[in-house]
C-alpha cells in the first residue's frame, strides 16, 4: 500500500466506523497516541479506540491528510478533523481540528501514530468551561515534558 492509499483508508477507516480495518493498518503491537485519550496499544485496542472511545462523545466524522511527506521510515501528514459531538453542553456543535499525523512505518504499516493538532478552537465551539480548557491544556503539556526529547528543553 502506497502513502497515498494508506492515508485514505486510515481517514475512510476512522469515518466509517471501522475499528479493525483501521487497525489492520498498524503492526500487531503498533501504538495510536492520541491527543485526548492517551496512548492505545496493539490491534485490539486501536480498533476500541475507534469504535467506542471516539463514537462514545461523537458522530460524522471528517478527516482529511493534505501534503504528506514520507522517507519511507517517517510519515509526516498535515491534516484537518472534524466531528459532530454528542456532549450536552455542545448542542451539536461541529468540533475542528488542524494538526500533523506523524508516523512511524515499519514494513508497510504503521508501527507509531503521534499527533501534534491544534484543539483549543474545538474546545470553544463545544462551549467547555474555561476550567475544563485548563485542565485538558494542563494534561497535554505535561505529556509533551514527559517525551524523551523534550528533556533538554526541562533542564534550568
Amino acid at each position: 500500500m502506497n502513502t497515498s492509499e494508506l492515508l485514505r483508508a486510515f481517514c475512510a477507516n476512522v469515518e466509517q466506523r471501522k475499528g479493525n480495518a483501521f487497525a489492520e493498518l498498524f503492526t500487531e503491537d503498533g501504538v495510536y497516541h492520541d491527543a485526548f485519550y492517551g496512548a492505545f496499544a496493539g490491534r485490539a485496542k486501536i480498533a476500541e479506540l475507534i469504535d467506542d472511545w471516539f463514537y462514545r462523545t461523537a458522530t460524522d466524522f471528517r478527516w482529511d491528510m493534505h501534503t504528506p511527506v514520507s522517507d519511507g521510515h517517517t510519515l509526516y501528514a498535515r491534516y484537518t478533523f472534524s466531528y459532530r459531538s454528542i456532549l450536552p453542553e455542545a448542542k451539536g456543535a461541529r468540533a475542528m481540528f488542524e494538526g500533523v499525523a506523524i508516523m512511524q512505518l515499519q514494513g508497510g504499516k504503521i508501527a507509531s501514530y503521534h499527533e501534534v493538532a491544534n484543539t483549543a478552537p474545538a474546545f470553544v465551539a463545544m462551549n467547555f468551561a474555561p476550567e475544563r480548557i485548563a485542565k485538558i491544556v494542563a494534561r497535554q503539556g505535561e505529556a509533551l515534558k514527559a517525551r524523551p526529547e523534550m528533556a533538554r528543553h526541562l533542564v534550568e
